[in-house]
């Protein structure tokens, strides 16, 4: 299923007791959830009905109490466990999760929602959820990213005019978030309610000398903070957009990730050994961690939490480097 039905099916009051987000694509995860928070709770005061949950410090029982609690001041309640495969007892939790969606009841009860970024369709835990499982993974083919160009405008309001949106996703690629936030910055460029054009999402989305990006993750990747530091600083300075930026740190750590995952990289030989050597360096679990802080340094690009945007990349860097 993907974000598209999973909406669609919400919109017509189709509710499963339980749905699957697996996928490294940290917005389409985002997005999926808050349509889920939206459905389930349907207004109902969040404190008491919507629990967020760290696969990696729970147990089984304690995740079949927090289930079969009652909604409160609201028809259903909404149960968020993130990454049941990360921690020292994830075999346990995960051959429990069958059990635990059978407690769960979207009629009068609680909504269970799990997140992987990669779930094996032969595993039983993954079978329980049967055709509710919302595929969170980027588009790589050109239409792809296309469609999700104008799926995106569509949603934020924004007209393209003729080979805007193809252009777009040209210059950005299948990073997800990025092309969000650059579809809003074409938007303010036009001026409200005109088209943006092709010249809009010239003037936007700036590029990147791609030689400097590689620089920076590969200064990232290979744990050398005082050069990490020294090209972000460089970038910066020569007016490199932080969005553009935080997208292409996106970009590389979803490949590390899929790296650690056991996917081959369709990359030169010298190329592939060298993200090798990354995705060992940090392991699974650092890898999903480390796009959670990429996730959160985008917030904070929006005005989450009022940090200037070269001090959110900052910290970033220096948190993804040490």
């Amino acid at each position: 299923m993907t974000l598209e039905e999973l909406q669609q099916a919400l919109g017509v009051g189709t509710l499963e007791r339980g749905y699957l987000l697996a996928g490294p694509e940290p917005l389409l995860r985002d997005d999926a959830l808050a349509a889920l928070r939206a459905a389930v709770i349907e207004g109902g005061p969040e404190d008491f009905n919507f629990d967020r949950i760290d696969g990696g410090s729970t147990r089984p029982q304690a995740l079949l109490d927090i289930v079969r609690t009652l909604p409160v001041m609201a028809t259903r309640r909404l149960v968020a466990l993130r990454d049941p495969d990360a921690g020292r007892g994830s075999k346990a939790l995960l051959e429990a999760l069958p059990d635990v969606l059978a407690e769960c009841d979207a009629g009068h009860g609680s909504v269970l929602v799990v997140m992987v970024t990669k779930a094996d369709a032969r595993l039983k835990w993954v079978k329980a959820f049967g055709k509710a499982r919302i595929a969170c993974e980027a588009p790589q083919k050109p239409r792809d990213v296309v469609t999700f160009v104008r799926a995106e405008a569509a949603r934020q309001q924004v007209d393209f005019e003729r080979g805007a949106a193809e252009l777009l996703a040209e210059r950005i690629g299948p990073q997800l978030l990025m092309l969000r936030q650059e579809i809003a910055k074409a938007a303010l460029l036009a001026g409200e309610g005109k088209p943006v054009s092709r010249a809009h999402v010239v003037a936007g989305a700036l590029d990147i000398a791609e030689d400097a990006v590689w620089d920076l993750t590969d200064a990232i990747g290979e744990g050398r903070v005082g050069d990490a530091f020294a090209v972000l600083t460089r970038l910066l300075a020569a007016g490199a957009a932080p969005p553009a930026l935080l997208g292409a740190l996106v970009s590389h750590f979803r490949r590390l990730l899929s790296l650690a995952g056991g996917e081959a990289p369709n990359v030169p030989p010298f190329v592939r050994r060298k993200l090798e050597s990354q995705a060992r360096r940090y392991g699974l679990r650092r890898l999903v961690a480390c796009l959670r802080a990429i996730h959160q340094t985008d917030l904070a690009l929006k005005g989450a939490g009022g940090l200037r945007a070269d001090l959110a990349l900052e910290r970033l860097v220096l948190g993804l480097s040490g």
